[in-house]
């Protein structure tokens, strides 16, 4: 080889991550955000890794398994403050910041809410039921009794979940559109069946998300203080 010759350039391997739970279920969250949870399975999270699908049940026993921890991974980024001395502040707090994540996570959602249906309180995942730990000790500190805490927390997540569900499902057919029927795609619905529902479309299609929670809030916010303020009374059957 004369000296003027370039030489050949030694191809050096990229070396792979090393593979770790966090890594793993990351990955599959961003699976499941661009593709929604049936796209979530061992094999095409081994394509996305560039792995052997089989390397991977290290990481999570089964696609349950591994639908728990996307779960978990979510929730820990809801930070919850049990110590705050304004309850009410914080449970205001945290409803936004579940809405956010929410609106992030869409194609979580429906994870969050259905999947604890299949698995008894004390065998879920510890990261899932941490917010409900949390809420339980913020409750008690500002003097609700621990079953009155219980019942609060139920009626918190329950309002919480079906705001998140409804507002997802406000879908605008074409934005650039002024009137309100067309944008929302209501001129379809016959009129003589549905003249409340069509009459509402300008109040529909000014839907703030935000706004809407706030006013729940003040409401659910007010009973529960109401309550708290009157003397303990028991469970009725």
């Amino acid at each position: 080889m004369s000296s003027n010759e370039n030489p050949v350039p030694t191809v050096v391997p990229v070396k792979k991550k090393r593979l770790n739970r966090e890594l793993v279920l990351s990955a599959a969250l961003v699976l499941v955000d661009s593709e929604g949870l049936d796209a979530l399975t061992m094999r095409r999270l081994g394509q996305e890794l560039g792995r052997d699908p089989m390397s991977l049940y290290r990481y999570a026993a089964n696609r349950a398994a591994l639908l728990d921890g996307v779960s978990e991974l979510v929730l820990n980024e809801l930070a919850i403050f049990s110590d705050d001395p304004d309850w009410r502040a914080q449970l205001r707090r945290i409803a936004h910041d579940l809405r956010r994540l929410a609106l992030r996570h869409p194609n979580v959602v429906p994870l969050l809410v259905t999947r604890p249906l299949s698995t008894p309180l004390g065998l879920r995942p510890l990261g899932t039921l941490r917010p409900l730990e949390q809420i339980l000790s913020l409750l008690i500190d500002a003097g609700f009794t621990a079953d009155s805490a219980l019942h609060v927390y139920r009626a918190y997540y329950g309002y919480l979940y079906g705001h998140i569900l409804n507002e997802l499902q406000e879908f605008i057919v074409d934005p650039d559109e002024n009137e309100a029927l067309l944008r929302l795609g209501l001129h379809r619905l016959p009129p003589k069946d549905f003249p409340r529902l069509r009459a509402l479309a300008p109040v529909l299609a000014d839907y703030d998300g935000a706004a809407e929670l706030d006013q729940g809030l003040d409401i659910l916010l007010a009973g529960l203080a109401a309550r708290l303020s009157l003397p303990e009374a028991p469970i009725q059957p």
